[in-house]
Parts: C-alpha cells; structure tokens; sequence
C-alpha cells in the first residue's frame, strides 16, 4: 500500500503534488501484520472504515488538483476560492492518513508481541484438537455427541516429551525470553540392511509365497525317438505374517504448548526406535510369537569350497561370496558389524600400506566388488553374504505412523498426551540358499 502526506502544500506544490503518480489504497491482506491481526474478523469493520474515509478524502484531493490543473491552464493562476479548498482537503486526507497509520502500527505492534511471522501464531496442539472433527461434534451437538473425541495431527506438526520432563518443564512469567539451546540427543547408528532388500508393498495381513525345496536334473542328450529323462522338481508353500512393531510415548498438554521445538525432535526419535528393532528383526529374528522370520537363521552356513593358504576373513568373505554363486545366486552385498568392518580396513601389506581404501580418502564400503553394509545390528565377528535383491523382500503394510490422542479418560483428566509409533511389514525369504553366514575368523 503507498502512502502518501501531503503536509502545507498550497498552489503550484499542490498541483506538481497531485498530478504525479496516482495514490492506491488496498485493505491488509492475510499475509500482513494488520491482516494477520484481524483473521477473527473482529476488526475488519473498522479497516475498512478507516480505508475507505481515507479514499473519499483522497479522491477530494485529486478533484481539486484537477480543477487547478484546468485554472492554470486558462488562467495562469488558480484561484483564492480553489485554493482554500484545497488546503482544506489536504488538511482532511492527511488526518486520515495519521489515523490509518496509528491503528496500523498498533496492530503490527500486537503481532509482533506474538511471535509469529507477520504477527501469526505458531498453531498448539489444543487448537489442533479444537479444530478436529470430534470436538466440532461436541459444539454443535452439545451433550447429545456421543463419538469419542480424537485428533490426529501429521508429525510435522506436533510436539511431546517423555513424562520425566513434563515434571520439570515450565515456562515463566517474566518477559525475557529463554535463550534455549538446541537438543542433545542421543546418537543414532547407520541403519542400511533395510537398502538391500527387495521392497514391496501388501493389502493383505500375509504372504504366501512357493518354495523350492528340491532340484534333480536328469536333462541329457536324447537320441530321435528315445525316451526323454525325467528330472524332478519340487516345492513348498511358505508365509510371512504380517508382524506389527509399534511403540507409544507420554507427554505432558503443558509441555506440549511450552517447547514447539520438540515437534521434529519427538518424530525422529519415535520413527528411529522402529527402524532400530527393524534391523534386528530383518537379521535375527527367530519367527517366535510376533517376531519376524529375520535372514539370518534361515541363511545357510559358511562351508568354503576350497581352503586356501593362510586364510584371512578379506580371503574368507571371497570364499562365502563363491558358495553363493556356485548355488546359482550371486551375491550382490555383504553386512558386517562396524568393529569387523574397521579391522578389515585397517589391514597392512608387508610395507605398511592399507589394502583397503586410504585414510585420507573417503569412499563408499565396498569389498570384492561388492557394497558393504556396516551396522551394530550384526554381531561382532559374523557376516551374512548374499544375493539380496532375488533372496528376500521387504512388504510394508503401513509404513511407519505417528498418531498422537487424549481419547482415553486417564489422559484426559491428567492433562497427558499418548504418541503412538507403529508400523506393520512381513519379510519373506524367498531362496535361504541365496545367502551366506558365518564368522569371519575360526574361534
């Protein structure tokens, strides 16, 4: 919006004034301060009086500077009478302009003491809940509503804490604002065998998939005529249950409203304790109760098709690498612990030398050709070889979810939040002979 004032200006200043570029008023829009200030509509009558006074008075003004621009035109001069009244319409059109500008400034000054880009405010987790379906019920139905009250809010947009902070955590009464450091969190570890793995996507709570449990080739060269060799071939129907891995956290409404900062924090940490239990499960699940059937116990054992000299754990991944290529399934990645993944790299030649990498380069793990996943999932002192793509698949039934509730009357009365983590996925072990496993050195 331009603003113009106009201050004195009489005769000729008045005419160069007015006959330049053309004054435009616009309201506040949504994006502004004053816009911002008025989303309720509570002060949306009095802008638009203010605004428009102050177009009529500017419009007046113009008025008169066209009729002076005609005076001087035929006159030379403009007149006593034009003149006076022209001052005066100045005189109008600046007081509307000073009373626009003071209402304008209050209310930026109100925005600004909210916080908020623009003077709009961050949106708490009890104007989610009010804003949910559930609650509108219960306004509009009053105590005739009888469906439970639930607000399900994206991740991106809640906050929570455990419950051990919501005893200590409180936000003061004094105006100086908290200077607040970001989280020390905790460390992660790589998560990668999850990349490896075939994914998939299912509808259904199982998969059922066929095995093949038996090959006798009797193919031969058959003279014309002869009876043709019959080989035998065999199979076996497996599933994979849909397992779900879920895990839920408790915070306080008033911590939630306190410290906004924790909203990305609380998803990843809820998100990564899933992913953490994944990767066990995907490697060492034992298919017991909810588990998964992980690749691991079902892969089969290290048994070197040749011994060669002086075998070192480089020499005896190579070895794993060729059983599974001699059982028609060519390895495509290896997993290793971190600690095993280290001394590998650490490996010298007579000189001195490493063989694997440099250590002042920084490249992707890889061995034989192959990529290399490192993680603390796997235990020290073992590894898995193996085709991953063609051996296993990954199905998600629903992928890692979020959902934050006060539903249940112990929260509800407490002032608690429930956040919930799950996710449901089945992993099938198509071919147990595409993989490899064992320890890296004899113990």
């Amino acid at each position: 919006m331009t603003r113009a004032v106009l201050r004195g200006a009489s005769g000729a200043a008045l005419f160069a004034c007015l006959i330049g570029p053309r004054i435009h008023l616009a309201p506040p829009d949504a994006g502004s301060a004053a816009g911002a200030g008025n989303q309720n509509g509570a002060g949306d009558a009095e802008f638009k009086a203010l605004a428009n006074g102050l177009k009529t008075a500017t419009d007046e003004v113009k008025r008169f500077a066209e009729k002076a621009e005609g005076e001087m035109k035929n006159l030379g001069k403009m007149t006593e009478e034009t003149k006076a009244a022209a001052d005066k319409a100045i005189i109008d059109m600046n007081a509307k302009v000073t009373e626009f500008d003071a209402r304008l400034a209050d209310v930026e000054q109100k925005g600004a003491r909210r916080g908020g880009p623009g003077g709009s405010e961050l949106k708490t987790i009890g104007q989610h809940f009010a804003d949910s379906e559930g609650f509108k019920g219960v306004k509009e139905h009053g105590s005739q509503y009888r469906g439970q009250i639930r607000a399900t809010v994206e991740t991106k947009n809640i906050t929570t804490a455990p419950a051990t902070l919501g005893a200590t955590a409180s936000v003061g009464s004094s105006l100086v604002v908290t200077d607040r450091q970001g989280i020390v969190n905790l460390p992660d570890r790589p998560l990668r065998v999850r990349d490896l793995i075939t994914p998939g996507q299912t509808s259904s709570n199982n998969i059922e998939y066929p095995v093949e449990t038996g090959f006798t080739n009797a193919a031969a060269m058959v003279a014309e005529g002869a009876l043709k060799p019959k080989s035998d071939l065999t199979f076996d129907l497996k599933s994979a249950p849909v397992r779900t891995l879920a895990h839920i956290f408790k915070g306080s409404r008033q911590l939630l409203d306190d410290a906004p900062g924790l909203v990305s924090y609380i998803d990843g940490r809820a998100r990564y304790g899933l992913e953490f239990v994944e990767e066990a499960q995907i490697l060492y699940g034992n298919g017991t109760g909810q588990n998964l059937t992980g690749i691991i116990p079902q892969a089969s054992a290290y048994a070197a098709p040749f011994v060669p000299t002086a075998e070192t754990p480089i020499d005896r991944l190579r070895l794993a690498i060729l059983q599974a290529t001699l059982a028609l399934y060519p390895a495509t990645g290896i997993c290793l612990n971190d600690t095993d993944w280290a001394r590998i790299e650490l490996t010298k030649d007579t000189q001195g030398r490493y063989i694997i990498g440099s250590p002042q380069g920084n490249i992707a793990p890889r061995l034989w050709g192959l990529p290399v996943a490192t993680t603390l999932a796997m235990t020290v002192n073992q590894f898995l070889v193996g085709a991953f793509r063609l051996g296993a698949q990954l199905f998600d039934r629903m992928a890692i979810e979020v959902l934050l509730s006060t539903e249940n009357e112990d929260d509800f009365v407490k002032n608690m939040i429930t956040i919930r983590a799950e996710e449901r996925l089945a992993l099938a072990v198509y071919r147990p002979a595409a993989f490899v496993q064992g320890q890296l050195t004899t113990v």
